[in-house]
């Protein structure tokens, strides 16, 4: 006889398929998400003041809801469901992010200029710039230009952590073994992170990124010190302004696209749409995908105006300089938080501090006067890590939510759950930073990305540093366009010469080549076409699982790095 049978029925209801998603404010989970969200927040700007990176934690939040969840104590039992799991793993992983990179690096560059002053005038703009980050990462989300079937390597890892806790076996093995090699590996300094991606997503994009990385490492060593001539940073340029114009014919609406009733989420109606598969699978048609960004270029806009405000740096610019400041603060923040999601969707791994480093250099060709400089960097600073993480999150809810049915419905519903419990997490970010940032900074305790950026503000450029990027962007622009926006080839050539990681190049590359044998060795001896078409998904999903949980043991490891910071 159960002694408990309240708790028998909760662990019952919650094996059993919801009938709607789980709300991110219910008692429980809401509390759940408070505490781990202040655990996040701190581990971020620990790591970040100390070791200058910032860790994943979502794996983390995904283990300590599984766990909550396996407590046979009443409503506790709740957690464990799939989808409260998710929404817990969210908010942590974007308070993490929120707390290091959106909102403690960019009120640390106008305290290392010695202003400390304007620490709270740019906290109050990195909030906006957080703020309108997450928004249309949410409103674009499953479009054509950041859709749910990239690889977002992070969302994959969540997502099979959680289920192989729920459901065990062959996958649990798999993901398992993954993870105890990704986390040794960490161990001993090998970034397997990376040799995770190459499990993961479109097998060009992760080439180039593989090349870049090995280029990245070992041009140095042939006297030609790529960073500090600025070629990559050119690349950049140039791949990315390509990249921008082929996501503004993303935005276009087909001539007939716009048959067919469509709701509010841009979910086309009638049984067609009833699946992840149906219909491309997108759920944010190309007129919301254009809503979306020109509703994030106004809001950008508007919280430089707030930034130029409050910064003062309406006194010290003439009013055709002001117009124009406003304006490149909001194109910059845009533009920034694209390149850095891109890169993350393909990569997992996003080039901030490179690309904001971009327009700190457009900022000093300009002649932009140094508070005002340090303003644009740090409102630029603050957007685009929480983009990408957050499509990190909704990636992992997207796989969690494929069997659904109906289908459209429960994933807009999860999504905009998951929007919410993010909102939380940042909402306990804030709080944390808003009283440990005086405590941490008067201990020297300044995110190393920040104290670049304005040494660069005061020593400024050497002559033709401009002149050399204008030409490296052309061979950018060029290996963009020849990719395609599907493939991202020249934001990911840049991105991995700007990370030049040690060793992640060949561990991209050696994975790849894995990857390639292990499916031709699946396709042995088999010669119809639809069992081979069979083989090579079931060498995906095998492969997905091993790069998943490379990626979760490389993030443990990084969240271990607390100790050593401590």
């Amino acid at each position: 006889m159960n002694p408990n049978p309240q708790a028998g029925a909760d662990v019952a209801a919650a094996d059993a398929p919801p009938r709607s998603h789980p709300r991110a404010f219910e008692p429980v989970t809401l509390v759940l998400t408070i505490v781990l969200s202040v655990l996040g927040a701190l581990i971020g700007i620990v790591l970040i003041t100390s070791l200058g990176v910032s860790p994943n934690t979502a794996v983390i939040g995904a283990l300590v809801a599984m766990l909550i969840g396996r407590i046979p104590v009443g409503v506790l039992t709740r957690m464990r469901s799939q989808h409260r799991q998710n929404l817990v793993q969210s908010a942590i992983s974007g308070s993490t992010f929120a707390a290091a990179n959106s909102l403690l690096t960019p009120i640390a560059v106008p305290f290392a200029l010695g202003r400390d002053d304007l620490v709270w005038p740019m906290l109050g703009g990195a909030v906006i710039g957080l703020a309108v980050d997450s928004w249309v990462l949410y409103r674009v989300f499953d479009s054509k230009l950041l859709p749910a079937t990239g690889s977002w390597p992070a969302g994959i890892a969540a997502a099979e952590t959680i289920k192989a806790g729920d459901t065990g076996g062959r996958k649990a093995a798999i993901l398992g073994a993954g993870a105890v090699i990704g986390f040794v590996g960490a161990l001993f300094k090998l970034p397997t992170s990376a040799a995770g991606v190459g499990f993961l997503g479109n097998i060009w994009a992760l080439a180039m990124f593989g090349v870049g990385l090995t280029v990245g490492q070992y041009a140095p060593e042939f006297g030609f010190d790529l960073g500090a001539r600025h070629v990559p940073h050119g690349l950049m340029i140039g791949a990315g302004l390509v990249a921008l114009t082929q996501a503004l014919l993303l935005m276009r609406t087909k001539k007939g696209g716009a048959k067919g009733a469509v709701n509010g989420a841009g979910a086309a109606e009638g049984p067609a749409a009833d699946g992840p598969d149906a219909d491309g699978g997108l759920t944010v048609q190309a007129p919301q995908l254009r809503r979306g960004l020109l509703e994030g270029m106004g809001l950008f806009v508007c919280g430089a105006i707030v930034v130029a405000i409050a910064g003062g740096v309406i006194g010290k610019l003439s009013l055709p300089a002001l117009v124009g400041w406003v304006l490149l603060a909001g194109v910059a923040a845009i533009v920034h938080q694209l390149i850095v999601g891109l890169a993350a969707m393909h990569s997992g791994w996003f080039p901030a501090f490179a690309v904001t480093l971009i327009f700190l250099i457009i900022g000093l060709v300009l002649h932009i006067p140094t508070v005002p400089l340090a303003l644009l960097v740090g409102y630029t600073a603050s957007t685009g890590p929480a983009f990408a993480d957050l499509g990190y999150d909704f990636k992992a809810g997207w796989l969690l939510r494929r069997d659904a049915a109906p289908w459209r419905p429960f994933e807009i519903e999860g999504r905009r759950q998951q929007y919410l419990a993010q909102l939380v997490g940042f909402g306990v970010a804030l709080v944390v930073v808003a009283v440990a940032w005086k405590t941490f900074f008067q201990d020297g305790k300044v995110p190393p990305v920040a104290e670049v950026y304005v040494t660069t503000i005061k020593t400024g450029l050497e002559p033709g540093t401009m002149t050399t990027m204008l030409l490296w962007a052309i061979p950018g622009a060029l290996v963009q366009l020849l990719g395609g926006p599907s493939r991202q080839m020249g934001v990911l050539l840049a991105t991995g010469l700007l990370v030049a990681t040690p060793q992640a190049g060949w561990m991209v590359l050696g994975a790849l080549v894995v990857r390639q044998l292990y499916t031709l060795w699946r396709r042995r001896g088999i010669t119809d076409a639809q069992a081979r078409k069979e083989s090579d998904e079931q060498a995906e999903n095998d492969l997905s699982l091993v790069g998943a949980g490379l990626v979760a043991g490389s993030s443990l490891n990084d969240v271990g790095q607390l100790t050593k910071a401590l």
